[in-house]
């Protein structure tokens, strides 16, 4: 019996321990699932996660952080282009007169100057300085999101090269004025202001200016063309530069080639600048008739500046003639338009009359709006974009229609993305008499006239805001004209309308049914001011359509209880399937 009972002790001491083993590894399990229930997998965005980012981003937007403060810099602001505006004029600055007062020494030591130079100076260092604070606060976008967190912010800006050009150009080079006097040049080349060339390493900001106003700009060929210019007078200004200084260490008037200083004219600051800068011009640019050099070093340069005006020159003139040609494409591509309209009709043979309104037409669209297609422009942008361009440009137009007051916002802006305009010319009839009503108009620009039968008799003149045809879009049930026209409406000049199609309007109240009640309950209102409205046929169908509503209603409903019931049989079916598998499964074991 002991020995029975130690066997039984041993046992169930044995399965303890397997159970205990067992919730061990258990709870080790639930706890690694849920860590890695936590941990999300970095290509999925955790939901949670951006609403706390979202929170964060919220409290960024307060303000900017540096020691414990909030500060960002939005590169999309205007603040931020104005800045940039004024850290490029600072860059123009030392890119201009940095090199020019190192070489022309009567330019840098003239005593009337001098405060000027130094304020200048010191104001342009105080800007780099500002900049690269402003540089490495600046945010960018992570996710489509703007980065606002001041960690993220400083290691984007270390990664980048911009934090290198940041130090080089602020650099206090300036203290070689301790050891070399500043103003104390006299023919002397170069000045000791040669020591601020690295101020030069600030000129990417001043492309980035150029970038940002190039892509703000309603007029990027003219700037782009201003750009080349002063890309033009900077390289000569500079060998300009490099010319006087040439002819410094080889030996003012030592040959024809060199600069001569004897004479009081050429001794001039003036005389000096402008002969350099026309000598500059003609070398860069090709032209020549400059005195021939007549050693190796002057050989030398002469050689590099053709060198350097046929290649770099060239690609300047390319791109000025790029973009001149760029400026006039619409009025090639109208011309190139009107040419063939003209040269079809005279291979049609279709008359001088019509010719000279085609003609007239052409005319008129390209004073009014440079025979814009709006369609092609906007082709590029997504949908949304051009729904909220085609809502600030056409929502008031389409408000002023009687129908279409106090109706919903969302067909209101289904309803302007199917305007269409068209231009009618001076004579055009745009419906007559009789005319099966498609489209409904508004007058944007002109002046109509309704005119009787004859043609001659004027009954109303419809201005700018005017609208006509609004009910035979709609397509009323009862209408005794039977959605024809009831008038002959003809543009007195050059006219202007928006064009509505009756397809397109009933395509956009299929998703509002209540807004076309709401319109057809209008349109009985102004038919019934007419009297052209059959109230008994309106009924009629008003009953025959609820009615089929109902009908519908009934059908879909009776189809739904179809479809449960069509479940559940087979729900059933695969359930008692699976049954049989097993019992012959059992079976055959």
């Amino acid at each position: 019996d002991n020995s029975q009972q130690n066997r039984l002790l041993s046992t169930v001491r044995n399965r303890l321990g397997q159970i205990a083993s067992t919730l061990q590894a258990a709870i080790r399990f639930r706890r690694f699932s849920r860590k890695e229930s936590n941990a999300t997998p970095d290509w999925f965005v955790d939901k949670s996660h951006l609403d706390e980012n979202a929170a964060g981003d919220k409290d960024d937007e307060k303000g900017p952080t540096c020691y414990g403060h909030r500060i960002v810099v939005d590169p999309t602001k205007l603040s931020h282009y104005v800045w940039l505006m004024v850290v490029s004029l600072a860059v123009l600055y030392n890119v201009i007169f940095v090199l020019g007062r190192a070489v022309f020494w009567e330019l840098n030591n003239k005593a009337e100057v001098t405060p000027l130079w130094w304020t200048l100076d010191y104001l342009c260092d105080a800007i780099y300085i500002i900049d690269a604070l402003v540089h490495a606060h600046e945010g960018y976008l992570e996710q489509g999101l703007l980065v606002t967190d001041p960690q993220k912010l400083r290691a984007h800006y270390l990664q980048s090269k911009s934090w290198r050009t940041d130090i080089l150009c602020v650099l206090p080079t300036d203290l070689a004025y301790i050891w070399w006097p500043p103003f104390e040049c006299d023919l002397t080349v170069p000045c000791p202001v040669i020591v601020r060339l690295n101020r030069l390493f600030k000129l990417p900001r001043l492309w980035e200016w150029f970038e940002r106003t190039e892509t703000d700009t309603n007029y990027p060929n003219v700037f782009r063309i201003c750009k080349v210019v002063l890309a033009i007078l900077v390289l000569i200004h500079w060998n300009a530069c490099l010319y006087f200084a040439i002819s410094y260490f080889i030996g003012f008037g030592s040959d024809n080639w060199v600069y001569n200083l004897n004479g009081t004219q050429n001794a001039s600051l003036t005389r000096q600048y402008i002969y350099s800068f026309y000598w500059s011009t003609l070398t860069l640019t090709t032209i020549g008739e400059t005195p021939v050099p007549e050693n190796d070093a002057e050989y030398l340069f002469v050689v590099a500046d053709f060198l350097a005006g046929v290649l770099i020159f060239a690609t300047i003139v390319g791109n000025i003639g790029s973009m001149i040609s760029n400026m006039n494409v619409a009025r090639v591509d109208f011309q190139n338009r009107m040419d063939g309209v003209k040269q079809y009709m005279a291979f049609r043979k279709v008359g001088r009359e019509l010719e000279a309104r085609v003609i007239r037409w052409f005319a008129y669209t390209w004073a009014e709006s440079g025979a814009l297609d709006e369609e092609r422009v906007l082709s590029a942008l997504p949908d949304k974009l051009k729904a909220e361009i085609a809502i600030r440009v056409h929502l008031d137009t389409l408000r002023k229609v009687r129908i279409f007051q106090d109706c919903e916002p969302g067909l209101l802006e289904a309803l302007v993305l199917k305007l269409r305009l068209q231009v009618f010319s001076p004579g055009d009839y745009i419906c007559r008499k009789g005319d099966v009503g498609k489209e409904m108009y508004i007058v944007k620009r002109g002046r109509l006239q309704v005119v009787a039968d004859d043609g001659y008799t004027v009954l109303a003149t419809l201005g700018a805001g005017s609208v006509f045809g609004e009910v035979s879009v709609l397509d009323i049930v009862g209408n005794r004209t039977g959605n024809r026209r009831t008038a002959n409406v003809r543009s007195l000049g050059y006219s202007d309308l928006f064009c509505l199609a009756k397809d397109d309007l009933l395509v956009a109240l299929a998703d509002y049914p209540e807004a076309r009640a709401t319109l057809t309950e209008r349109g009985c209102q102004l038919l019934r001011k007419d009297g052209l409205l059959d109230e008994e046929q309106f009924r009629n169908a008003k009953d025959t359509q609820e009615s089929m509503s109902d009908s519908i209603k009934k059908l879909e409903s009776t189809v739904e209880t179809l479809q449960i019931r069509l479940a559940r049989l087979l729900a059933e079916f695969t359930a008692s399937q699976a049954k049989i598998k097993q019992r012959l499964t059992r079976v055959e074991t």
